[in-house]
């Protein structure tokens, strides 16, 4: 099996462009051929296809015992597709609909998808799932970043010194810092950043409420 260590990121790139190729082929046959049940066979592909991306990356894992750029990649990839990808591809889906549907001069949309899209313009409704969304994204931050601290650190004591001097982040490299390597060190400050930003922007919709009805 020395082969699939070999070659792990050329197999996650065609696992990734197979399953981009079964969305595409997903959306064919429900837009334009008007196959819904039968499109729902490329939603299984994609499915088993990253259930095999997620075995790959354990394997890699459990083959070279070390949290690597790849075993990280394929995590987030497995995650954001289990989580807010769902909602994201639902979305995409009634978007398709609506368009598509003009296009065709037919009606692709439900009347409770247009409950639904009523309801996403609500200014209070926006506001409140862009709420619970930054706490989620809060504690996943809160535990990711933790995981990763714990691999470079060796006690609390040592983790709450970093958390008091942030300079160690100016050095932008691992050594001196909470971080076991230069790559999750990379990852964690992109990852703060980030943070940072969606959490501004999601409460921005609290503090700052649209006067859309």
């Amino acid at each position: 099996m020395e082969i699939i260590i070999t070659y792990q990121w050329e197999l996650f790139i065609l696992v990734e462009v197979l399953s981009v190729v079964s969305l595409v082929l997903f959306g064919i046959f429900r837009y334009f051929f008007n196959k819904p049940t039968f499109s729902t066979a490329f939603i299984v592909v994609f499915l088993i296809l990253l259930v095999i991306e997620a075995l790959l990356g354990m394997y890699v894992y459990a083959q070279t015992g070390e949290v690597s750029t790849f075993s990280i990649i394929i995590t987030i990839f497995v995650i954001y597709a289990c989580t807010f990808g769902i909602f994201d591809f639902i979305r995409l889906d009634r978007w398709m609909r609506k368009k598509i549907g003009k296009l065709r001069g037919v009606e692709l949309l439900s009347k409770k998808d247009y409950e639904i899209m009523n309801r996403n313009s609500n200014p209070k409704y926006i506001a409140k799932k862009y709420r619970i969304s930054s706490l989620i994204h809060l504690v996943v931050f809160v535990i990711g970043q933790s995981i990763f601290w714990s691999l470079g650190t060796d006690s609390i004591a040592e983790m709450k010194s970093y958390l008091t001097d942030f300079s160690w982040i100016d050095e932008g490299v691992s050594e001196n810092s909470p971080y076991p390597n230069d790559t999750i060190f990379s990852i964690g400050v992109i990852w703060g950043i980030v943070f940072v930003v969606d959490f501004i922007y999601s409460w921005s919709y609290t503090l700052f409420p649209s006067k859309k009805s």
